[in-house]
């Protein structure tokens, strides 16, 4: 029975006859609506005619989140006084509720894409509303670009909705409405409670977050201020935090507070997410959540929120080829959306954790995600769409290109797609399965080694990271999934399930343009419930996150989106559309090695540029030249007690089964605050042999000279990726190579490393004071101009140098001089611009000395008696800057006007010296005295 009264009650009704104009109209339309006003469950019953308004349709509903989807299902069936699965349903990963009666199926944004690229016509279904499409998650961004692709070209009559908690909604509006203008903004108002904020800094600093890493004493903090509400508040409190591990830690902290404490995020199992939304039975509650809270659904009786202000976003770290979540300051936006649910039934407080000073300073919304995400899975859903280039697809934002050419050559090394971009059939089989491509190619590269059931049960712990209590080491935590009867295992071994299935599927036909409707291969329907409730499993093999992402069906947090283009590495695996990527292992000899083979390989499939070698102390390198090391080892290395990841961690020190491996095959790493080297959280025992057959395309061999540790180094070597297997002296290494690392020693040590004789500084500074005073043609010769013309000057030597000893000999003057602008001429008068020696009246020829700005000649105060005007130089543009010294050599003035000085500067030098030099001459007149080396009694001698 239809509870009228309540729907009469939802606030959006009053918006629906604008929304149906507008998709009577237009065919799209935005729905702006706060959170509490129906729009995620009138709006659908009302679209769909099942209250018994407007004509029948089927209206598929795609929500960000699998608890969100699972939840709205339940209130419209609620609602319409049914059971889910019958006129409404849902269809998340691993579960499908839904019935040939269901005329409101709730699905993901995953389930959606995949239907999309199955189905691109979507058969059967009217209207589609893209909720909390304000959030800019990857999937949602990809789903509606793919459907207005639809529209425009196969169903102009499918209607869609994009409806969002926010006002913001002109980009919406536009993308929606295409060519011909914006599509109408509907706008329904609100009946939220006012929510009144305190501000609840911590009382001493507290370290930012960065990565995966949460200061404890933040969340001992927001434990504090949940005590606080619960004194000062009545009603439950629903509690904001980043990931699983701080919740956990925060429950711990709540241990005895008088009243139930309970934890919602998307690994929560099913039931316990139910009871939560449901409601509690008259005791207090403390709900604590991650962002999923935020939107789609209401946690009935609270009345308070603890905001911590952090949420988990995924990130790419391309300098590394690490992909991961991290932990982030929320936005203005997302602290509205949180406060927002205190004020969902009546008023209600917000505690938010920090300064209202630092809140003006928060960013206004969270980044789009194909700004910040690995973007391997979406290049693929774009190839297999039939825009590689993702050039055609309507997107708000567009991907950036060194992220999106980094995904392509990722898919292109695993087979995914050909050189020219196009998918292969093995990746439609990829895009498929439901898996981040990578996993994908572990799965089906694995399978004929190990066998389907074992490849897809270490596939299904890569791509929703086990509990830390599980440990670091793969194959030990895969025998506890086994053995487990925690919700992780439980979902496990679904996930193993459907896996299985879909990997023992014969492989689809080629992929092509879906919105040409070529699609090759013909699917069961048994096939079809496998796969189509999957774009992202979430790959976490590389990611750092504790629980699934923002968008827990979305494959955003998997591997490596952009270190390749630095580092050179690239995933293994062949191209072509038959064998793709087989590791080229002997059939068998994983499979015979137990779980530990069997991980390692699997791991080392997914993830070939993070096979890691021991370098000692729980240190190991990665092929793709970062450094890894396992919890606990190493100087400074950061505990993991630390890491925001609850209490009851297995940590990766000695007691770990991977800290005496030779091999490791890393799974899931992220790189600490402040720390060098990543830190592995998840990796599989390898030998050497498994390394280089499934990195493959890492292995190299050859010659290597180059300049290393201030010398030549040359060498016979043979690496994987930045690991160095074997190397052995070259006795007559390539003369070109030589030079090459020669003149890069040159440039790494600097012109130092050759034999400056003090005449060929000489030379220098004079040819670098003519560059100053008079520019061209003379040259610079500065360090850096001198080793951009290297090969110009030193040609001749660096031919005949073999080592560092070599570049020791070689005259720097000699090889200088052959700068000096001999093709003009000018060079003739290099001694005369700038004289090495000028000769003074008492016939001395004195060295100037052109190292500081101005020359410098230094000379005796009796030499220069009778010189009316000081010396200059440069073709007299440049007057010397004389340092008159007294007989023992001494200085006693400093003049760069030797007439002014013999006029006014003289007496006070000749009373302060004649008496201390009697045997010296020092004339009333200087200027017309006789120049001398020598005494008195000398020149009277003459």
């Amino acid at each position: 029975m239809i509870r009228r009264d309540v729907l009469e009650q939802l606030p959006v009704r009053t918006a629906l006859p604008a929304l149906r104009e507008a998709l009577d109209g237009r065919g799209a339309a935005v729905l702006c609506a706060p959170p509490g006003t129906g729009k995620t469950t009138l709006v659908p019953l009302e679209l769909a005619g099942l209250t018994g308004e407007g004509p029948g349709r089927r209206v598929l509903v795609a929500e960000p989140r699998r608890i969100a989807a699972r939840a709205a299902a339940r209130r419209m069936a609620w609602l319409l006084g049914e059971k889910v699965g019958d006129r409404v349903g849902f269809t998340v990963r691993g579960e499908r509720r839904a019935g040939p009666r269901t005329a409101v199926e709730v699905v993901t944004t995953g389930v959606l894409l995949q239907r999309l690229q199955r189905d691109p016509e979507l058969a059967g279904v009217d209207v589609v509303v893209l909720d909390e499409c304000h959030e800019r998650h990857l999937d949602a961004d990809t789903s509606a670009a793919f459907l207005l692709d639809v529209r425009e070209t196969l169903r102009p009559e499918l209607r869609l909705v994009a409806a969002s908690a926010t006002t913001d909604a002109e980009g919406w509006a536009g993308l929606l409405g295409g060519p011909d203008g914006a599509a109408p903004v509907v706008e329904a108002a609100g009946v939220s409670h006012p929510v009144g904020v305190e501000w609840a800094p911590p009382e001493r600093p507290v370290k930012p977050a960065h990565g995966m890493r949460v200061d404890p004493a933040l969340l001992a903090h927001v434990a504090a201020v949940v005590r606080r509400a619960l004194r000062e508040q009545a009603g439950d409190v629903l509690c904001f935090l980043p990931g699983v591990g701080e919740i956990g830690r925060v429950a711990g902290e709540l241990a005895g507070v008088g009243a139930e404490v309970l934890q919602v995020h998307g690994r929560a199992p099913a039931e316990v997410q139910d009871a939560v939304l449901a409601g509690g039975d008259g005791r207090r509650r403390v709900v604590l959540a991650t962002s999923v809270a935020e939107s789609s659904l209401t946690v009935p009786g609270v009345r308070v929120v603890v905001d911590s202000g952090l949420a988990r976003v995924p990130r790419t770290d391309h300098a590394r080829g690490l992909s991961a979540l991290t932990t982030v300051r929320s936005s203005r936006a997302a602290g509205r959306q949180r406060a927002g649910r205190a004020g969902r039934e009546a008023p209600g407080v917000v505690y938010r954790c920090w300064s209202e000073g630092e809140d003006g300073r928060l960013p206004a919304f969270p980044d789009p995600e194909i700004k910040v995400a690995d973007l391997t899975a979406f290049a693929l859903q774009a190839a297999c769409w039939g825009d590689p280039a993702a050039s055609g697809l309507a997107l708000l934002d567009a991907p950036p290109a060194g992220a999106l050419a980094a995904a392509r050559e990722v898919l292109t090394a695993i087979g995914a797609v050909d050189g020219a971009g196009r998918v292969t059939a093995r990746g439609v089989r990829m895009a498929r399965l439901g898996l981040h491509p990578r996993l994908a190619r572990a799965l089906l590269d694995g399978a004929p080694e190990v066998g389907v059931r074992r490849a897809a049960e270490v596939v299904a712990l890569l791509s929703e990271e086990p509990p830390r209590a599980y440990g670091d080491d793969l194959a030990a935590a895969w025998r506890t999934a086994r053995r487990g009867g925690d919700a992780y295992a439980a979902r496990w071994r679904q996930e193993v399930r459907r896996l299985t299935s879909a990997a023992g599927e014969p492989r689809a036909g080629a992929g092509a343009s879906a919105v040409a409707g070529a699609r090759g291969g013909v699917e069961s329907d048994a096939l079809r419930e496998i796969t189509e409730d999957a774009a992202g499993s979430n790959a976490q093999a590389a990611s750092a996150t504790p629980a699934a992402p923002a968008s827990s069906d979305a494959a955003a947090a998997g591997a490596d989106a952009g270190g390749r283009a630095r580092s050179g590495v690239g995933a293994e695996g062949g191209s072509g559309e038959g064998g793709g990527g087989r590791a080229g292992l002997a059939r068998g000899r994983a499979a015979a090695g137990g779980d530990d083979a069997v991980a390692g390989l699997i791991a080392a499939l997914a993830f070939p540029e993070r096979v890691a070698r021991a370098r000692g102390a729980g240190s190991y390198l990665m092929a793709s030249g970062t450094g890894a090391e396992l919890a606990g080892a190493g100087a400074g290395s950061t505990g993991r007690a630390g890491w925001g990841r609850g209490s009851g961690a297995s940590g990766g020190g000695a007691g770990s089964g991977l800290r005496d491996a030779g091999w490791l095959a890393v799974a899931v790493a992220d790189r600490p605050v402040a720390a060098v080297s990543a830190r592995v959280r998840l990796a599989a025992v390898i030998d050497e042999e498994t390394a280089c057959a499934a990195a493959r395309a890492l292995y190299a061999s050859g010659e290597e000279v180059r300049w290393s540790d201030g010398d030549v180094v040359a060498r016979s070597v043979t690496r994987l990726g930045a690991i160095e297997l074997v190397s052995r002296p070259l006795s007559a290494p390539d003369p070109g190579l030589v030079r090459d690392a020669v003149v890069s020693g040159l440039r790494k040590d600097g012109v130092g490393l050759l034999r400056w004789a003090p005449a060929a500084v000489s030379l220098r500074q004079r040819m670098g004071f003519l560059h100053r005073e008079l520019g061209e043609p003379w040259p610079d010769v500065s360090d850096a101009a001198l080793l951009e013309r290297a090969e110009e000057w030193l040609g001749v030597e660096l031919g005949r140098a073999r080592r560092r000893a070599d570049l020791a000999r070689v005259d720097a003057g000699q090889a200088l001089s052959r700068l000096l602008p001999w093709a003009t001429g000018d060079a003739a008068r290099f001694d005369e611009l700038a004289p090495e020696r000028i000769e003074v009246p008492s016939g001395s020829r004195v060295r100037v000395d052109y190292d500081g700005e101005q020359p410098v000649l230094a000379v005796k105060l009796q030499e220069l008696f009778g010189l009316q005007e000081s010396p200059r130089v440069a073709g007299g543009r440049v007057a010397v800057l004389v340092h008159l010294l007294s007989p023992a050599g001494r200085p006693a003035a400093v003049t760069a006007d030797l007439a002014s000085f013999w006029r006014d500067g003289y007496r006070s030098v000749r009373a302060e010296l004649r008496g201390r030099y009697p045997k010296h001459p020092w004339p009333e007149d200087p200027s017309a005295a006789e120049p001398t080396r020598h005494t008195s009694a000398r020149l009277k001698r003459g």
